[in-house]
């Protein structure tokens, strides 16, 4: 099945998840879109805008969470019909799954909420795309029965599987390149999350650290292991972003990674992958 023009799976081009964390203003969401847009044109690649009307599982209450639901789904409304892009953001409850898939292309379910079956049989019943993040704490094969619950509503086709790294020891997170091929047995399109795979969570005290140097080795890696897409934070201003700043990929550095990527990808779909022999 195609998403606006984009056919998510390991046997079509690579396509991008990008945007920022979560809605700063209007005006910075259509900033951002007109730039990412222009940058997926250059380099060919589908682009799916993304951005968070509330960051809910924030270090600190005192952190900025977003808009909220109501001014935040009409802020991707305009950028979905101004830009012509589709549109992702996550939900929290089966209620807010409900309301998001009246505006939004993809539902996604974050990590932390991705065992919770309500939510993520709502996001499926919306008949709308669903991006499930795996969760830190989840062995890879255990994506299986997250899947399971999204086709059983409805989902089947619809369903896309995110990595996101795993929890190693405090305030660190691995990612296991294994975990893409085993994931990939469900089915479903594999996308590789780069930015929050080198997130600290908590590792600044208050609020989330990160490394946002190491982003372009885990995305090579990703793209070299096979992958459909790659999820990407990005921002013009890291340093100054309202939420996960230090994880986010600099928007003035994108087009040069997503050209490498994109030509990696190319080579590695040119030919069977060798694992599918055994």
């Amino acid at each position: 099945m195609t998403l606006a023009g984009i056919t998510p799976g390991l046997d079509q081009s690579l396509f991008l998840i990008a945007g920022p964390c979560a809605i700063e203003s209007r005006q910075h969401a259509l900033e951002m879109s007109d730039a990412l847009k222009a940058i997926a044109e250059r380099t060919g690649v589908g682009l799916i805008y993304k951005s968070s009307y509330d960051k809910a599982n924030r270090t600190s209450s005192g952190s900025f969470r977003g808009p909220g639901i109501a001014e935040g789904l009409d802020i991707l409304a305009e950028v979905k019909a101004s830009r012509g892009l589709p549109v992702l953001t996550d939900v929290h409850t089966a209620e807010e799954a409900t309301a998001a898939g009246e505006v939004v292309d993809v539902v996604q379910i974050p990590a932390f909420l991705c065992r919770q079956t309500d939510i993520v049989q709502a996001a499926a019943k919306t008949g709308k795309w669903v991006n499930i993040k795996k969760g830190q704490f989840l062995a890879p094969p255990d994506m299986v029965n997250v899947v399971a619950k999204s086709e059983q509503a409805g989902g089947a086709g619809r369903t896309i599987i995110t990595e996101r790294g795993a929890t190693f020891g405090y305030n660190n997170l691995v990612v296991d390149m294994r975990s893409l091929a085993v994931m990939r047995s469900t089915g479903c399109p594999v996308v590789f999350d780069a930015t929050h795979s080198v997130q600290l969570p908590g590792g600044a005290g208050d609020r989330s650290s990160g490394q946002r140097e190491h982003v372009p080795v885990l995305a090579r890696a990703a793209v070299a292991a096979g992958v459909a897409g790659v999820f990407m934070e990005t921002h013009d201003n890291p340093d100054k972003a309202l939420s996960d700043g230090p994880n986010a990929w600099p928007l003035g550095m994108m087009e040069e990674l997503l050209s490498m990527l994109v030509e990696l990808d190319r080579t590695v779909k040119a030919r069977p992958f060798a694992e599918d022999a055994l």
